[in-house]
């Protein structure tokens, strides 16, 4: 199978009903590896496990990677044409891959990349690792410990938008608990599930409402596109971007299974835009948000005024709230991760429409 990926060795059930998710053991047998039918988005926790959504199961899977974690080279180098390669790489088109998700290693600071090959029904996933000397290697999962949960009532299995492919929009571990937004079928669609780890269950996961002050109403079936977990006066939040383009806190303590939580949206960022991905750093004694957008490029947001700020009750025209400012020497930036203290790593595209991913100075 050119994506090495191995799809057909182990039929994973997805169950979805509200409180009996199903657990695949730590048990399984460690030469079938994972069954994904697709790959992505990505988040690395402790110990190097990675957390990899397949959308189209509604299904989280956690691998421990183990000599995989690491190319020949620590780091990630420059890779120019990276679409071009990749295709190469899986025996393809540049224009019948789509790269889903960035997530780069803790230790090795190898970058992973989540990606899908071909379209539609026919797409398979592949995922591979760039290590510090620009090597681009398929990975194959055979062998991999791995353990998965199914998420309950997920979203229905259609792959427009709002089905599946945004049954999981994001990923990120914090204090011993992987959170996942994305929809499910209910009422209230846009969710936040927790999963600890090792795995033993999902919650029912939390129903969150929003204001979105662009449009000027509350919205409970828009997701959370792109999140991370952030502490805000001493306390645990995540903080969520959301389509067009509100930025919304959510404390972490409100977030209980089968309840309904309004959180505070604290900026409106620009109407017609959809945040892309999002990392938190320290620069000069202070913390920033970075975040790449489909329309308005790469926004630099301080964060030190968000347990403060008024939240969003009202119509907004343009932009408001939490101030932010463009980062003009970053454009078409596509997917970001952390690097290491002074740099992330991009996959942005060009004029031309290729691909490069690079480690860029966090500005």
């Amino acid at each position: 199978m050119r994506t090495g990926l191995k799809l057909a060795a182990l039929a994973v059930l997805v169950a979805t009903t509200a409180s009996a998710p199903m657990i695949v053991p730590a048990a399984a047998p460690a030469a079938a590896g994972p069954a994904f039918s697709s790959i992505g988005p990505l988040a690395f926790g402790p110990g190097g496990v990675l957390y990899a959504a397949d959308r189209q199961a509604a299904t989280i899977f956690a691998l421990e990677l183990g000599k995989l974690s690491a190319g020949g080279a620590p780091g990630t180098a420059t890779v120019d044409d990276l679409g071009q390669k990749i295709a190469a790489l899986l025996g393809t088109a540049p224009g019948e891959i789509a790269i889903t998700d960035l997530a780069v290693h803790p230790t090795s600071r190898n970058s992973f990349i989540a990606v899908m090959r071909g379209t539609g029904a026919d797409a398979k996933p592949a995922l591979l690792r760039i290590d510090g000397a620009g090597k681009i290697d398929l990975l194959s999962l055979d062998g991999v410990r791995f353990t998965s949960v199914a998420l309950p009532n997920p979203a229905a299995p259609t792959t427009g938008r709002g089905g599946r492919a945004q049954s999981v929009t994001d990923l990120a571990f914090t204090n011993g608990r992987l959170y996942v937004a994305g929809l499910s079928n209910e009422e209230f669609a846009s969710k936040l599930w927790s999963v600890a780890y090792p795995f033993a269950s999902a919650d029912r996961g939390t129903s969150v409402e929003i204001y979105h002050g662009n449009h000027g109403q509350l919205e409970t079936r828009s997701p959370v596109m792109t999140f991370l977990p952030l502490s805000i006066d001493k306390q645990p939040h995540l903080i969520g971007g959301y389509t067009c383009t509100p930025l919304v806190k959510f404390p972490v303590a409100s977030l209980k299974p089968g309840e309904k939580v309004v959180g505070t949206t604290i900026a409106e960022l620009g109407a017609g835009n959809q945040p892309l991905d999002m990392i938190s750093y320290q620069k000069g004694g202070q913390q920033y948000l970075l975040m790449s957008n489909s329309r308005h490029g790469v926004m630099k947001i301080p964060t030190a005024s968000f347990g403060s700020a008024s939240a969003i009750t009202a119509r907004v025209g343009g932009t408001g709230g939490v101030a932010f400012e463009k980062v003009a020497s970053l454009t078409g930036v596509e997917q970001l991760d952390t690097l290491d203290a002074n740099r992330a790593v991009a996959i942005a595209k060009a004029a031309d429409g290729k691909l490069q991913l690079a480690a860029v100075a966090l500005p």
